[in-house]
């Protein structure tokens, strides 16, 4: 039996311009393509109709298909990546395995316990960069240290980039290099402990208009002006590199989008105590949070009295999507309005949103709720009010996902404005003066 490398997909499901993939087919071993369904990260997931479930399921069943007009195919299986690579180890000889660069705290560990199995059967593990332009210390100051406010990090970003970084792999060209193997069977989503979800999910679809004007209609919920590709950039189902070869071109607005993701990644990767569960400024851990159960079952549920508010929670919890301009709207109103600690609310974003990406829902968090890096001032308080009077004016959005706004049926604020304002300044100025 002749040696053979492995091509581990995770956050990379997609098959032309993927770096590990390309690194792999060009490793002069034949290589089989895998995925694991992770059950450490299943067993995690409570609503087992989760979409995304759905959403990688589907693209598996894609890539098998396009591996198998190759005249190979996708070995799926279900497990700890470590039951898995055992089981692999034992019918295949290995000499070498590669992947992807994931940065979230559970992927550093499962990726170093996994290296540590594979040199211990003296099989190589490479990993590469590939879901996003800059990685960790790439993109450092003039003193060698990391950005923590985005504008000077764009800009050096921006100064830094070239064609080299945005040069497309043609993993394509290469398709002689795959393992030819029998079509595999999958396990079916029901073996996962999931259901299908009829979820309707964004077309991986980019609206060149669409970008063109991004930066005139991205701030208005009721306008569909922003393109919704964060979940296809989430589980890789598109590259970033030809994201942001279009951005350069079409909208420097939307290359900045592009660039606070890959900023917010660098700041998980510099400063990973954000990774567990601290504050990135560690003062603000300080603060004595409310934390009012009932208030935030009501801000779940889009009952909080405040329109704007309760509409993209109701968006949320119907579509797994969240216009971004209201994302900053209902997060600033949980940890502002209601003083309950923003970790509350990443973790219901992190359940709820199908674009779910660590860094990047962290980071949001903490800029809300004055505690990150780059963050607003702690007394810069949206009120939903204004919001609403300058980007849903005729109220469309909010009559979209709230229809019984303005009758008797739609609940009185749960709390006044200028009261939750005084409040928070207190309690803000009260644990950051200590």
């Amino acid at each position: 039996m002749d040696k053979i490398a492995i091509f581990w997909f995770r956050r990379d499901l997609r098959l032309d311009d993927n770096a590990g993939l390309y690194n792999a087919l060009k490793s002069g071993y034949k290589v089989l393509p895998v995925f694991i369904f992770d059950s450490a990260i299943l067993e995690k997931l409570e609503d087992k109709t989760d979409a995304r479930v759905t959403f990688i399921y589907r693209q598996i069943e894609k890539l098998k298909i396009k591996l198998e007009s190759f005249g190979s195919s996708l070995l799926v299986e279900l497990g700890t990546p470590e039951q898995v690579f055992n089981k692999i180890i034992e019918k295949y000889k290995i000499a070498e395995v590669y992947t992807n660069h994931d940065y979230e705290p559970y992927a550093i560990q499962r990726d170093n316990q996994i290296q540590t199995l594979l040199n211990s059967k003296n099989i190589a593990f490479y990993s590469f960069k590939d879901q996003c332009i800059f990685e960790k210390k790439e993109i450092l100051s003039n003193t060698g240290t990391p950005y923590t406010i985005f504008t000077p990090y764009s800009r050096k970003w921006k100064e830094t980039l070239n064609e080299f970084y945005l040069k497309a792999y043609h993993t394509l060209r290469y398709v002689d290099s795959f393992l030819k193997i029998n079509s595999q069977n999958l396990p079916t989503i029901s073996d996962l402990g999931f259901q299908y979800s009829d979820q309707l999910f964004p077309t991986l679809h980019t609206n060149d208009i669409l970008i063109s004007k991004y930066q005139q209609e991205r701030d208005f919920p009721a306008i569909n002006g922003t393109s919704r590709l964060g979940i296809h950039l989430r589980f890789g189902t598109i590259s970033i590199r030809a994201m942001a070869r279009k951005a350069k071109s079409l909208s420097e607005t939307w290359l900045n989008e592009l660039i606070w993701r890959d900023f917010y990644m660098n700041i998980l990767s510099n400063f990973p105590h954000v990774g567990n569960g601290e504050s990135f400024r560690r003062e603000y851990d300080r603060i004595e949070w409310r934390n009012n159960e009932n208030e935030f079952e009501k801000w779940c549920a889009g009952l909080t009295g405040y329109p704007i508010v309760d509409a993209g929670m109701r968006e949320l919890n119907e579509t797994g999507f969240m216009h971004n301009r209201v994302r900053m709207i209902t997060a600033s109103f949980l940890t502002k309005h209601l003083l309950i600690d923003w970790r509350w609310g990443e973790a219901y974003f992190a359940k709820k949103l199908l674009d779910f990406e660590f860094a990047s829902n962290n980071g949001g968090w903490q800029w809300a709720s004055g505690s990150g890096c780059d963050a607003a001032p702690y007394f810069r308080i949206f009120s939903p009010k204004l919001q609403t009077e300058k980007f849903d004016k005729q109220l469309i959005y909010i009559k979209k996902w709230v229809p019984e706004y303005g009758t008797q049926n739609y609940p009185q604020p749960i709390v006044d404005h200028e009261f939750a304002r005084k409040r928070v300044l207190e309690a803000y100025k009260k644990a950051l003066t200590v």
